[in-house]
Order: structure tokens, then C-alpha cells, then sequence
């Protein structure tokens, strides 16, 4: 059974479209990506950890739109600090993840609500 949420919890996230600019890889670590995005005029670009690799490629990466957790609380893994959150579908075996992207170009910052 999935747990409810009050709509106040909801409203507590802070979920925006993004642009990815760059992928780089981190030594050691066989399932991370270091990801450059850009998050618009209000929030500027920053830089997280996504722990993608096993389903895309650095150059699938690279201007790629999609949706990002903006407000969770920062965290370092792998000696990057991570400022934020890609969304993505997973299937149930964990063997196909696909980011959540806008279906059109809109610009990076739009609030996703």
C-alpha cells in the first residue's frame, strides 16, 4: 500500500525542469554520474550525482531536458556534492530507468506543479 501525503507535504517540494550540460565520470564508482545542469535564471547551474550510468550514456546525457528535486537537502557522495535530484521511472526488476523530461523545450527553471 502506497502512504498518502497531506497536500501541504506536496507543496513543500520544489520540482523543476532542467537542462543537462555536461556528464562526466566519477573514479570509482561504476553506476554514478557527476551531471552539470542548469536550473534557469533563479536557481543557476549546479552540479549533482546520478547514479544513471548503467542506463545512458555521456553523450545521450548532453542538453538532455529533465526533471529535478530541487530543495533536497545537499549530499556528498563520492567527494561531489550533490544539490538536487534526478526524477526517473524504474520497472520493477530495476533493469530499465528512464529520466522524466517536459515533452516540449520549455526553459530550464519552469516549476513543475
Amino acid at each position: 500500500m502506497v502512504e498518502t501525503i497531506k497536500f501541504s507535504d506536496w507543496q513543500k517540494l520544489d520540482i523543476r525542469a532542467a537542462k543537462i550540460l555536461k556528464a562526466e565520470d566519477i573514479e570509482g564508482a561504476d553506476k554514478l554520474y557527476r551531471l552539470s545542469i542548469d536550473l534557469g535564471k533563479e536557481l543557476g547551474k549546479r552540479t549533482l550525482v546520478a547514479g544513471i550510468k548503467p542506463y545512458y550514456k555521456k553523450e545521450q546525457l548532453k542538453n538532455k531536458n529533465c526533471i529535478v528535486f530541487t530543495n533536497l537537502e545537499p549530499r556528498t557522495i563520492k567527494g561531489t556534492e550533490s544539490r538536487g535530484m534526478l526524477l526517473a521511472s524504474v520497472n520493477d526488476g530495476g533493469s530499465m530507468v528512464c529520466l522524466l523530461q517536459p515533452d516540449s523545450n520549455i526553459e530550464p527553471g519552469s516549476k513543475i506543479r
